[in-house]
């Protein structure tokens, strides 16, 4: 029972932290409109907190392997929630940006933390369906985001946007701090267990391919909501509350992403699946029109999330418990070194072409992943 305890707080803490590092996206129009932002430039203004997670991801995962992962993440928490305050109170965009940053670089923490823990209280044969629930938390964290924020936005301004998710990180500090146990930890018995898992490619290829897949993810949870309300004229409340319903079937499909991959035995060959499936849902957003677009959309965001889980898995798996972190931390950097660049490329194109345009290109991302992920030779 202890180990469904450790992964309902990993779950929450990241959550919290996911609400608001990749929570600005849902106030995009109203900072746009407070700050007099073009498209690239508040695409640019809402990935800052990336920025910070890039920069810090290593580092926290090598804390975790010699410290643990309750201190680790409580001072995250509690530094996400200091930062965001003061990119609340703060005025003027390059202010704005540096706490945001700043947050970014203490959320970074329980990304590369709180999977180590999951990890390290599960056996192989639920690592899958562990993984997969403890990454429900972005999606969560996503959708609260995109319910409150852009009501709170509407009502009392994007600074009280920014005020809420990281009043919530305080107070999953405090959980953390009190309920978080570390695994058990057992000395290496064989000097090939410290090594580095490294020195083949594998390891490479799975960061590789997990990147390139968090491309698809990044664009439709950054441009989801400015899509609808720019190009299918709804308002920014009701595209809110439709992406947070949406957010649910993406956390019940990491779900059953890891399931999947508990049930076969493999980690890649569900994730390849996965990777044709996204390009194929960024064609259909990019060739549709009307409805049929929003039916691309939707896919695009429920789909292209899934994968998530099993390159996490896969990665502590291959690693080791006395890697674990450190790489972990590098697959998170991979992923959110193209999240940052991403979202201002995607909003050039946009701007001097046409989102089909645009769309079209980005499936060359998920494609390209699906031929560099390693399912041949892979034992659990």
């Amino acid at each position: 029972m202890r180990r469904w305890w450790i992964l309902a707080i990993a779950v929450a803490a990241q959550a919290a932290v996911s609400s608001l590092v990749y929570g600005m996206p849902f106030v995009l129009p109203h900072l746009r409109a407070a700050l007099g932002l073009s498209l690239t430039e508040g695409g640019t203004l809402v990935v800052t907190p990336v920025l910070g997670v890039l920069v810090a991801l290593i580092a926290w995962g090598a804390a975790a392997d010699r410290f643990g992962e309750r201190v680790v993440m409580t001072i995250g928490m509690a530094g996400t929630g200091v930062a965001g305050l003061a990119a609340a109170a703060v005025t003027g965009v390059l202010w704005l940006s540096v706490f945001l940053a700043v947050a970014g670089v203490f959320s970074a923490s329980i990304t590369s933390a709180s999977g180590r823990a999951v990890l390290g209280w599960f056996s192989a044969s639920e690592r899958g369906l562990a993984m997969g629930i403890r990454q429900t938390c972005t999606p969560i964290g996503v959708g609260f985001a995109a319910l409150v924020l852009p009501a709170a936005a509407a009502a009392w301004g994007y600074r009280w946007a920014i005020v809420i998710p990281s009043l919530l990180c305080l107070v999953l500090a405090v959980v953390v701090a009190f309920g978080l146990l570390d695994p058990p930890r057992t000395p290496a018995k064989h000097a090939t267990e410290t090594r580095s898992p490294y020195r083949t490619p594998r390891l490479w290829r799975v960061h590789a391919a997990s990147a390139l897949l968090v491309g698809p993810q990044f664009i439709s949870s950054t441009f989801a909501l400015t899509y609808l309300v720019s190009e299918q004229g709804w308002n920014t409340v009701s595209a809110g509350a439709f992406l947070a319903v949406v957010q649910i079937f993406g956390a019940l499909g990491r779900i059953g992403a890891g399931i999947w991959s508990d049930r076969v035995g493999s980690r890649m060959r569900p994730m390849r699946t996965i990777a044709v499936a996204v390009a194929a849902s960024l064609v259909v957003w990019a060739a549709g029109s009307s409805w049929v677009a929003v039916v691309g959309l939707v896919a695009v965001l429920v789909i292209s999330v899934t994968d998530n889980g099993l390159g996490f898995t896969a990665t502590a798996e291959l690693a080791g418990p006395f890697w674990a972190g450190r790489a972990l931390g590098i697959q998170n950097s991979g992923q959110n070194a193209v999240a940052l660049g991403i979202a201002p490329l995607f909003a050039s194109i946009v701007t001097a072409w046409t989102w089909p345009v645009a769309l079209s290109l980005a499936a060359a991302l998920p494609l390209g992943a699906a031929l560099i992920t390693p399912v041949r030779g892979e034992r659990l």
